[in-house]
C-alpha cells in the first residue's frame, strides 16, 4: 500500500491482508468487536489503496514475521458442513417475526414471506443440505436479512418494485469447497438486505485468543 499512489485498484490479496491485520488487532486488544467489523466491512467494500489505508492507519505494523493465524474455515471444514436433510423449510412473518439462526440445515431451497413483519435467515454456524442452495426471500411492506459467513459464494438475482435487494457483501473471493447461496425473490414497499459477517464461533476464537495473549502478558 502507498500514500503516492491512492487511486491504484486494490488487489483481493490487498484486502485480504488488511483483513488479516484486523483480526490480529482484534486478538491483541487494540479493537473491540464493534469496530472490527466496521473496520472489515470498510476493507472488504474498498476498491483503491487510498480507500485500504485509513482502516489500519492508527494501528502498529505487526510485530514480526511468522505464520499467519489458522483461519476457522477451509475445505475441510466446509466438506462437514455440507449434507444431510434440511431441518426448515422456510419462514413467514405476517404483521411479525421469524428467524432462523445458530445450528441448522439449511435445504436446497429456503422460502421466506414477510408482510408488514421482518425475518432473518442467518446462515454463520448452518449446515448446508446441498453444495448449492436457494433462499427465495418475498418481502412485501417488510424486510428480510440474510447473514452469510465469511468464505460462502452468494450470488443475489432479486427483484424490486419500490423496494429493493441491499448486498453488503465485499468483495471476499469464496473459499475452496464452500457452499453456493442464491438469493433470490421479490421486494415490494420493502427489502432484502444480504450481508456479510463472522460466525459466534469466530468471536469466541477472537476473544479467547484476545484473553490467551492477555494472560501471557501478564
Amino acid at each position: 500500500m502507498t500514500d503516492e499512489l491512492p487511486e491504484l485498484r486494490a488487489s483481493d490479496t490487498d484486502r485480504e491482508r488488511v483483513a488479516e491485520r484486523l483480526r490480529e488487532a482484534v486478538a491483541e486488544g487494540r479493537l473491540d468487536m464493534e469496530e472490527f467489523q466496521e473496520r472489515l466491512d470498510a476493507t472488504y467494500k474498498a476498491r483503491t489503496y487510498g480507500e485500504l489505508e485509513p482502516v489500519t492507519r492508527d494501528l502498529p505494523d505487526p510485530a514480526g514475521p511468522g505464520p499467519a493465524p489458522a483461519r476457522a474455515s477451509g475445505s475441510g471444514a466446509w466438506a462437514e458442513r455440507i449434507g444431510g436433510a434440511g431441518t426448515s423449510a422456510g419462514g413467514v412473518a405476517i404483521m411479525s417475526g421469524f428467524s432462523r439462526k445458530g445450528m441448522w440445515t439449511v435445504p436446497r431451497r429456503f422460502n421466506c414471506f414477510a408482510l408488514c413483519g421482518g425475518g432473518e435467515v442467518d446462515l454463520r454456524e448452518a449446515k448446508f443440505e446441498a453444495p448449492e442452495v436457494v433462499v427465495n426471500c418475498v418481502a412485501i411492506m417488510g424486510g428480510v436479512d440474510v447473514i452469510v459467513p465469511p468464505g460462502v459464494e452468494v450470488v443475489v438475482r432479486g427483484i424490486g418494485v419500490m423496494g429493493g435487494f441491499d448486498e453488503r457483501l465485499g468483495d471476499e473471493p469464496p473459499e475452496p469447497g464452500a457452499p453456493r447461496v442464491i438469493v433470490t425473490g421479490f421486494a415490494f414497499w420493502g427489502g432484502v438486505c444480504v450481508k456479510r459477517k463472522i460466525s459466534r464461533s469466530e468471536k469466541r476464537r477472537l476473544k479467547e485468543e484476545k484473553d490467551r495473549r492477555k494472560g501471557l502478558e501478564k
